[in-house]
């Protein structure tokens, strides 16, 4: 077969919601960009029908050198090759296409930069190999383990994680019979390590790591959760207060990012006197409303309300907090349970609170800021509050994400004529 055969050259449109190119029929190109001319190579019987870029004949002006080696590689990051005042209307429109399609008008706001000193967080996966242990990332749409030696999108700290996560599976295995994922988070206390894929491990093997978190300076070292050493409390700020998450629980990406989420969600409920915080994790939304507010916070995770209301016994000068343990999405909270509160604040996983959100707006609650980070699923979250007459009155997009094609969504509600 000869090369013209194998590959086509075509324009691409627009980018897409996953951050490839597209071209007017629809064929998705990773790593092409609006404007530009390419020379691409059908790949077969995928839907929708993709190509694997070939060459740039034309180069967009947007395109810029992407700064990370494992880019284009790495399933990871989407769009470093987009230049940033381009890259930040394509994050907002996101949001903004994501509501039209639900036939909501409303004004968003400029997406806001949350990716501080990077991401605090980085999960690995561990595969065996002949020359022992590799750490990494999945490639895009694929199984296959690309090894890295450190990513760049992450705060310093975790610029060591890979070895981190290489060292810790040897005892149990290296990723052999059972491939291991290991979640490396910075703390102020230090790098908390927990381990998941292998199951119960022996005495042996928990002896070993034990040893190993020493060697390596771990702060806590967890199995499954399960904490085998604690050296030092791997500490979160949260605002004034200093939040220790169960192994494993929830965090915002960015230390920056949960900071600018909590600023947005104080100032959505305005002068609110008692919220309830639904879907709370860990707390860092009911401890920033605590400076000022009444605060019940829902979650169904018993270790992360714990953690909650350590945090909240440790600081001093905040109102009130109290915990509820409970399944949200099994038992969503009814309008009379919600109308005893002057605001309600939700952020649900990302596939959104579909159950909730039908019952906040069923209620009479004034005010209600949502937060998510999919804007689809915040849309359809935002059309069951807007056709139980709620107004989405401003929207904020904030950028955690950096690079990837997810955006982080404060929106806040209203309902005319209801005031406390």
């Amino acid at each position: 077969m000869s090369e013209a055969t194998m590959t086509t050259t075509c324009e691409i449109a627009r980018l897409g919601l996953r951050g490839d190119g597209v071209t007017a029929d629809g064929v998705v190109v990773p790593g092409a960009l609006p404007g530009e001319t390419v020379r691409v190579a059908p790949e077969e019987g995928t839907r929708p029908p993709r190509a694997r870029l070939d060459a740039v004949l034309t180069p967009s002006s947007d395109r810029i050198a992407p700064f990370c080696p494992y880019f284009g590689t790495c399933g990871g990051c989407a769009v470093q090759h987009l230049a940033p005042a381009p890259y930040a209307a394509w994050k907002r429109d996101l949001v903004v296409g994501a509501l039209a399609r639900v036939g909501i008008e409303a004004p968003v706001g400029p997406l806001l930069d949350a990716h501080g000193t990077g991401r605090r967080r980085i999960t690995l996966h561990v595969r065996a190999s002949d020359g022992g242990p590799q750490a990494g990332f999945m490639a895009a749409r694929s199984h296959a383990l690309v090894p890295i030696d450190h990513c760049p999108v992450t705060e310093a700290a975790l610029h060591r994680a890979p070895e981190i996560a290489r060292r810790v599976s040897r005892p149990l295995g290296g990723g052999g019979g059972k491939p291991l994922d290991v979640q490396v988070t910075a703390t102020a206390g230090g790098l908390d390590v927990d381990i998941r894929g292998h199951g119960p491990a022996s005495d042996r093997a928990r002896q070993a790591l034990v040893l190993i978190a020493g060697e390596l300076d771990l702060a806590r070292l967890s199995l499954h959760g399960e904490v085998l050493i604690v050296r030092r409390p791997p500490e979160i700020p949260a605002g004034r207060s200093r939040l220790v998450p169960p192994s494993g629980g929830f965090l915002q990406a960015t230390q920056e990012g949960e900071t600018t989420l909590a600023r947005l969600v104080v100032e959505g409920v305005g002068k609110a006197k008692r919220v309830v915080d639904l879907f709370s994790g860990a707390g860092a939304f009911s401890l920033a409303l605590a400076e000022g507010h009444t605060v019940h916070a829902v979650e169904g995770e018993d270790g992360a309300l714990k953690a909650l209301d350590r945090a909240f016994r440790e600081t001093g000068g905040l109102r009130t907090v109290t915990t509820e343990r409970r399944d949200l999405f099994r038992r969503p909270l009814l309008a009379p349970e919600l109308d005893r509160y002057d605001a309600v604040v939700f952020d649900p996983p990302r596939a959104g609170a579909e159950a909730q959100s039908a019952r906040i707006a069923e209620s009479k609650v004034p005010v209600v800021v949502g937060v998510s980070c999919d804007a689809g699923s915040f849309a359809r979250d935002a059309a069951l509050l807007v056709r139980g007459g709620y107004r989405l009155e401003t929207v904020t997009p904030v950028d955690q994400f950096r690079h990837s094609p997810h955006v982080e969504i404060v929106g806040v509600f209203k309902r005319p004529g209801k005031k406390r």
